[in-house]
């Protein structure tokens, strides 16, 4: 699935920000894509915290076989045993439980979320163990699509702010809110093109 607006958005920001023109027009040929599925995108997540790409692969492939479909009761009725074995540390294992527990219980209510704004969304998924601000910035932007989603301590933003507008020195938390204000409504869109001109991979989540 990809965004409706894309296409709206990046012409609006080539058009007024010349170094994001640059990336509209090097990047023309791909687009930010959704996952799909909330829960298997939050527990992947929560499995590739502070461990290698190569190794999150790894486990989330042992995962499924296990639990070949993903679901909130699946997750719930596994033996710790069996997901510690997947590669989970004991603290992931809590951590996917938690997750589980609060799909289960409607404590995290996808069907409400279209009426929900950003920081609303947040503080639900933040409620969970092992959910940060970040990695539910990074699952509005990853998996709702959510268009105006400004991840302030996300690194790789930092660092292209930082090349591309402020002579190589990494901004401070005020000025990088200033710069992400000339952005609106689309900061998703602009923190996309900017990771991407530091990799020529897409970003994926």
């Amino acid at each position: 699935m990809t965004p409706r607006y894309w296409q709206q958005a990046s012409s609006e920001l080539a058009q007024t920000d010349p170094v994001l023109g640059q990336f509209v027009q090097r990047f023309a040929d791909a687009v930010l894509v959704s996952r799909g599925d909330p829960l298997a995108t939050l527990v992947r997540a929560i499995v590739g915290q502070q461990i290698s790409v190569k190794a999150a692969d790894s486990i989330w492939t042992r995962l499924l076989a296990v639990l070949p479909e993903l679901t909130a009761p699946e997750l719930l009725a596994c033996e710790t045993a069996n997901l510690r074995a997947c590669g989970l540390s004991a603290r992931k294992v809590e951590y996917v439980v938690d997750l589980a527990r609060h799909f289960d219980d409607g404590q995290i209510a996808i069907a409400h979320w279209s009426e929900m704004g950003d920081s609303e969304i947040i503080s639900e998924l933040t409620a969970v163990r092992g959910i940060g601000v970040w990695t539910a910035e990074m699952f509005l932007i990853f998996n709702q699509l959510r268009p105006d989603v400004f991840p302030l301590d996300d690194i790789g933003l930092q660092k292209a702010v930082a090349r591309y507008y402020c002579h190589g020195e990494r901004p401070g938390r005020r000025l990088l809110v200033e710069h992400g204000e000339r952005w609106r409504p689309w900061r998703s869109v602009a923190t996309w093109y900017l990771w991407r001109s530091l990799d020529p991979l897409p970003v994926e989540y």
